[in-house]
C-alpha cells in the first residue's frame, strides 16, 4: 500500500490539503470581532444576515480559512458561536471553506466544535496554564477531530525573543506528540508576530525574530506548520493603510521564504510585494529585518508621504465680503474668520474714526450676537473661541491707536464724576471711570499648588468675548498674589480653579484670607470652579468662611449668566437664591439619610474572597523599570480617546472613530464637532511633524505582596498604602486595591516571597513636554483657539501614552497579546487588569503620589516632577500602579470613618489632621 503524505487536511464541504505547491493558506480575519469593527457592531445588533455578508466577502478574496471569534464582553460568545456556524451551513459559498474557530475561553471553542461542518481548526491553546490543562484541552481537540493553533505561552508569559519562540514550541510539541498523539501535521504554530517600529529598542528585531523562529521549527519539529496574526506586525502605523499593507506584503515574503504556512489577514487588502513602491519597500524592509538604529525613524518621515491623498479642493465662498464692514466684521466674528480682520478693522477705524468708537460700536454688537447665540445654545464653545481669537486681533491692530483715545475719554468721564460729586476720591473716581467702559473685572488663577489652567482658560475666553476685562493670573497662583491683584486692580469678581483635589482646602483658604481683607463685607463675589469642585463642596466646606457671594460654576457656558447676575441690577435675587442652595445642600448633608457605614474591622473582614492558593500570578518579561525617553507620537495618535475631548469643548456625546462622527441628540453639535475633530487633526499632525512635543515616560513591575491594606515591595523596601470601602453592603465585598495582589501567605504557611512565582505591582508616569511652552507663544500671538487645541490635545496625548504602556505591560505581563483587542475595546478596557491613579475614586489620596515617583525616579528620568499639593508638572502628565489580577477593577472610596482615618494615620506616619485635610471630600464624618 502506497503511504499517504502527511499534510494539513481540512475541509468545509470541500476539503482543502495543504500540498507543497500551495505557497500560503490565507485566513481571512474580518468575521473576528477584534479583527473588524464592522462585524462587531452587527453581531452586537443581531444583523447576522449582514455579518454573512462579510463572511462571504473573505471568501471572494481569496480567503482559504475564516476565522470566527465572539470573544466580546457584550456578545453572548457560546450563543453566538452556535448561531452562526449554523447559519454558514445554509450558505453553500462560504461553508465551502474550513472554519477557523477562535476564542480565549474554552466553553466557546468546545460549542464552536460541536457546531463544526468538516475539519476545522482551534485557535488556540498555550502553555499558559501549565502542562495538565494543555493536555487536557488537546485530548479533546483531537476527538473533534480538529487541527490546533498552538501560541507560544508558557507559565512564564509570551514568548517574545527567537530563543523563548523556539523552546516553547519544541516543549508543546514533544508534549503533543509522544504524550498526546497529535497528528504534527494538524500542529500549527503561532510564534507571535509582534509590533515594530515602536520606538522601543528591545521591539526592533521583534520581525527578525520571528521570521528565524518559522526556520527553526520547520527545521526542528517535523510536519509542523506555522502561522501568525500579520496585521500585528504594522500597529505603529495604524491610520496609514499604504504603509500597513507594504509592511504586510514584506513580512510575508520573508516570513514565507522561512517556512511561515498561514497567516491571518485581511484577504483583500494585501498589496503585491513587486507593486511597493522602492523607497517605502527600502524603508520598510530595513525595519522588519533591523537593518540599522535609524531605521524606525526614517519610516515615520517617509509614512507621511503616503497620508492624506486625494482630499478634494474647497471653492471658498467669498459673497460675504460685498457688504458693509460692519457686516464684515460681524461675519467674521461669527464665522471666527481672521483672515480679513486686520482689513476691515482698517477700514472701520477710517469709518468712525476713533479706535474705541470701532470697538464698542461694530465689534461689540458683533461680539454681543455671539455672547446671545451661546447662551442660547445656538453657538457651541470652540465656536465661541474662534470669534474671540478674531476679536483679540482686530482689538490688537487698534491698540497703537487707542490708548490716548482711551486717556482723554476716562479724563472725560472722571471728571464728569468729580462735577456731579466733588466729595468723591480722585483716584475712586478714575477707578470708577475706567470701569465704565467694560462689563466688569474679573481675576482669575488657578491656586496654589496646581497647575492645570485649560479649564480657565476657556472661562476666560468666554468672558472676554461677553465685554468682561479678564486678568489671568496663571497658574500655581499664592493667595497673597490673588488678594493683591483684587486690590491693584479694584476688580469685581474673583475666579478660582482648580483640578486636585488639595486645591479645595486652597480655596478655602483663599476665601478666610478674602474675608479678613474685607471683601466679603465689599461684596466682591468668589466663583469657584474646577473638575474637583461641586456645588455641595462649594456650599459645605468653602461658603461658611466667607460673607460675600460665593458661587459654584459648572462650566464655562454658566459663567457668563453668573458674572452678569452677580453685577447686574438684580444681584441681590440671584445672590438670595445662591444662597439658598447653599442653605438646602448643608441641610441635606447635615440632616438628610446617610449611607450607612461599618467599623474598618467588619470592612477588612468582608473583603473580596480571592482564591490565593491555587492562583499563578502572571510573570512579567522583566522586573524593575523601562524609561522612553522620546515615545513616537504618531503611535500615541492611535490611542487617542477622542470622547473626552469633546467633552474639554463642552460638546456632550460619544466620538464615533469609524464614522468620526460625536453621537448626540444636538445635531450642530455633531457638526461643530466634525469641524473641530478636522482642525484637531492639523493642528496634532503639525505636532508630530514639526516635534512640537516630547513623550517621556517610565514602567516597571516589582514582585509584591499584600499586607492588610498595604501593598508591600520588599526588594525595594517601598509600601503602598490603600483605603477600604465603608459603606455597609449586602452581598457584595468591600473592596481595597491590596486585595488584587497576593497577600504574605496564600491561605498557606508561606511567604510570598519565597515561591518561584511572587505577584508583582506595576507603577507608571509619562508626561508630555512642550505644551505649555507652546501654548503660552500662541496666547501671546492672539491664537486663542489654537493655544486651546494645543493644551487639550496634549492632556489627549497623555491620557493616550498611559493607554499605550498600560498596554505594553499587559503583553509584557503576559495577560494579553499583540492585536488581542481592537483600539475601540482598549479605550473601553475590554482587557484584564486595572491602572488606578491616586487621587482618583479607587485610592483619592494623593500622597501616594511621591512614593510612587521615588519608586520610578520619575523626576530625574523623565523630567515629570511634583508640586507642593501633589500635582502633576506639565500639566499634561498622568500616573498609577498597574494590577494584573482577572477580578481586579475600579471602584469608589467614599464616606470614609474616623477608625480607618486613625489607622491609616499610623501606617503612613502622619497626623491624623494632615490625613484629614488630604481626604477631606471623602470624610463620612
Amino acid at each position: 500500500m502506497p503511504s499517504i503524505p502527511r499534510l494539513l487536511r481540512l475541509s468545509g464541504t470541500e476539503a482543502y490539503n495543504h500540498t507543497p505547491d500551495k505557497n500560503f493558506l490565507m485566513i481571512g480575519e474580518r468575521t473576528n470581532v477584534a479583527g473588524s469593527p464592522r462585524f462587531r457592531k452587527l453581531i452586537q445588533h443581531d444583523q447576522l444576515e449582514e455579518a454573512l455578508e462579510i463572511a462571504r466577502q473573505q471568501v471572494e478574496n481569496g480567503a482559504n480559512v475564516i476565522d470566527i471569534c465572539f470573544d466580546d464582553g457584550l456578545i453572548d460568545g457560546k450563543a453566538m458561536m452556535a448561531r452562526f456556524l449554523d447559519l454558514i451551513q445554509a450558505e453553500p459559498d462560504i461553508q465551502a471553506v474550513p472554519i477557523m474557530v477562535d476564542s480565549s475561553k474554552w466553553e466557546i471553542i468546545e460549542e464552536g466544535l460541536k457546531h463544526l461542518q468538516g475539519k476545522g481548526i482551534v485557535n488556540s491553546i498555550s502553555l499558559k496554564e501549565g502542562e495538565d490543562k494543555f493536555r487536557e484541552y488537546a485530548r479533546h481537540i483531537l476527538n473533534y477531530g480538529a487541527a490546533v493553533v498552538v501560541m507560544a505561552f508558557d507559565e512564564e508569559g509570551q514568548a517574545a525573543t527567537y530563543e523563548d519562540k523556539c523552546r516553547i514550541c519544541e516543549r508543546a510539541y514533544r508534549i503533543l506528540v509522544d504524550e498526546v498523539g497529535f497528528p504534527p501535521e494538524d500542529i500549527i504554530f503561532d510564534p507571535n508576530i509582534l509590533t515594530v517600529a515602536t520606538g522601543i529598542d528591545e521591539h526592533n528585531n521583534y520581525a527578525l525574530d520571528f521570521i528565524n523562529a518559522t526556520r527553526w521549527i520547520k527545521e526542528n519539529l517535523p510536519f509542523a506548520k506555522v502561522s501568525g496574526g500579520v496585521s500585528n506586525i504594522s500597529f505603529s502605523f495604524r491610520g496609514n493603510n499604504p504603509v500597513r499593507e507594504a509592511m504586510h506584503s514584506a513580512f510575508l515574503y520573508h516570513a514565507t521564504r522561512a517556512g511561515m504556512d498561514m497567516g491571518i489577514v485581511n484577504a483583500g487588502m494585501l498589496e503585491v510585494y513587486d507593486e511597493i513602491p522602492r523607497h517605502l519597500l527600502e524603508a520598510v524592509e530595513d525595519v522588519l529585518l533591523n537593518k540599522d538604529p535609524g531605521a524606525t525613524e526614517r519610516l515615520l518621515d517617509l509614512a507621511e508621504e503616503f497620508k492624506g491623498q486625494g482630499a478634494k479642493k474647497i471653492v471658498e465662498d467669498l459673497s460675504w465680503r460685498d457688504q458693509s464692514v460692519e457686516k464684515r466684521l460681524e461675519h467674521s466674528l461669527l464665522k471666527g474668520i481672521d483672515k480679513f480682520i486686520d482689513l476691515d478693522t482698517e477700514e472701520a477705524l477710517a469709518k468712525y474714526e476713533k479706535p474705541l468708537s470701532v470697538i464698542e460700536g461694530p465689534l461689540m454688537d458683533g461680539m454681543g450676537i455671539v455672547g446671545d447665540l451661546f447662551g442660547a445654545g445656538k453657538m457651541f464653545l470652540p465656536q465661541v473661541v474662534k470669534s474671540a481669537r478674531v476679536m483679540k486681533k482686530s482689538v490688537a491692530w487698534l491698540e497703537p491707536f487707542m490708548e490716548k483715545e482711551k486717556e482723554i475719554k476716562i479724563a472725560t468721564k472722571t471728571a464728569a464724576l468729580l462735577e456731579k460729586d466733588p466729595s468723591l476720591d480722585p483716584a475712586r473716581a478714575r477707578q470708577l471711570a475706567a470701569r465704565s467702559f467694560s462689563n466688569g473685572k474679573v481675576i482669575m488663577a488657578t491656586v496654589k499648588g496646581d497647575v492645570h489652567d485649560i479649564g480657565k482658560n476657556i472661562v476666560g475666553v468666554v468672558l472676554t468675548c461677553n465685554g468682561f476685562e479678564v486678568i489671568d493670573l496663571g497658574v500655581m497662583v499664592p493667595c497673597d498674589k490673588i488678594l493683591d491683584a483684587v486690590e491693584e486692580h479694584d476688580a469685581d469678581i474673583i475666579g478660582l480653579s482648580g483640578l486636585i483635589t488639595p486645591s479645595l482646602d486652597e480655596m478655602i483658604t483663599v476665601a478666610r484670607e478674602a474675608e479678613k481683607r474685607g471683601f466679603g463685607k465689599k461684596g466682591i463675589p468668589i466663583l469657584i470652579g474646577g473638575a474637583t469642585t461641586s456645588a455641595a463642596h462649594t456650599a459645605i466646606k468653602i461658603a461658611g468662611h466667607y460673607s460675600g457671594p460665593l458661587v459654584h460654576v459648572l462650566d464655562a457656558s454658566r459663567s457668563v449668566p453668573v458674572t452678569t447676575a452677580l453685577l447686574s441690577e438684580d444681584k441681590a435675587r440671584f445672590i438670595s437664591e445662591n444662597e439658598e442652595k447653599h442653605r438646602k445642600a448643608r441641610e441635606k448633608f447635615s440632616g438628610g439619610p446617610k449611607r450607612e457605614s461599618i467599623p474598618l474591622a467588619e470592612a477588612r473582614a468582608n473583603q473580596v474572597l480571592i482564591d490565593w492558593a491555587n492562583y499563578r500570578p502572571p510573570v512579567p518579561e522583566f522586573t524593575d523599570t523601562r524609561t522612553i525617553k522620546s515615545q513616537s507620537l504618531r503611535e500615541l495618535a492611535n490611542y487617542i480617546d477622542w470622547t473626552p475631548f469633546f467633552h474639554t469643548w463642552e460638546l456632550r456625546g460619544v466620538w464615533d472613530p469609524e464614522t468620526e462622527t460625536l453621537k448626540t441628540k444636538n445635531e450642530e453639535g455633531a457638526k461643530v464637532a466634525r469641524e473641530l475633530y478636522r482642525e484637531a487633526k492639523e493642528i496634532l499632525e503639525k505636532i508630530i511633524s514639526e516635534k512640537r512635543f516630547t513623550a517621556s515616560g517610565i514602567y516597571g513591575f516589582f514582585p509584591a505582596f499584600a499586607d492588610g491594606d498595604d501593598i508591600v515591595l520588599p526588594d525595594q523596601g517601598v509600601t503602598f498604602h490603600t483605603l477600604r470601602q465603608q459603606q455597609k453592603k449586602k452581598g457584595k465585598p468591600n473592596y481595597a486595591l491590596s486585595d488584587f495582589v497576593a497577600p504574605m501567605t496564600r491561605g498557606v504557611t508561606v511567604p510570598v516571597t519565597s515561591p518561584s512565582i511572587p505577584d508583582h505591582l506595576g507603577g507608571f508616569v509619562v508626561g508630555i513636554h512642550g505644551a505649555d511652552e507652546w501654548a503660552a507663544e500662541l496666547r501671546a500671538e492672539n491664537h486663542l483657539d489654537e493655544a486651546l487645541m494645543v493644551q487639550a490635545l496634549a492632556d489627549r496625548l497623555a491620557e493616550a501614552f498611559a493607554e499605550l504602556l498600560h498596554h505594553r505591560a499587559r503583553i509584557a505581563w503576559g495577560i494579553e497579546r499583540p492585536g488581542q483587542f481592537t483600539q475601540s475595546e482598549l479605550i473601553h478596557e475590554k482587557y484584564q487588569g486595572i491602572r488606578p491613579a491616586p487621587g482618583y475614586p479607587s485610592q483619592p489620596d494623593h500622597t501616594e503620589k511621591p512614593i510612587l515617583f521615588d519608586l520610578l525616579n520619575a523626576t530625574e528620568e523623565i523630567g515629570v516632577s511634583l508640586t507642593e499639593s501633589c500635582a502633576m508638572h506639565p500639566g499634561s502628565a498622568v500616573c498609577g500602579l498597574y494590577f494584573s489580577h482577572p477580578d481586579s477593577h475600579y471602584f469608589q472610596i467614599n464616606d470614609l470613618q474616623k477608625d480607618q482615618i486613625e489607622d491609616y494615620a499610623v501606617r503612613k506616619g502622619m497626623d491624623v489632621e494632615e490625613v484629614e485635610k488630604w481626604l477631606g471630600p471623602w470624610l463620612g464624618y
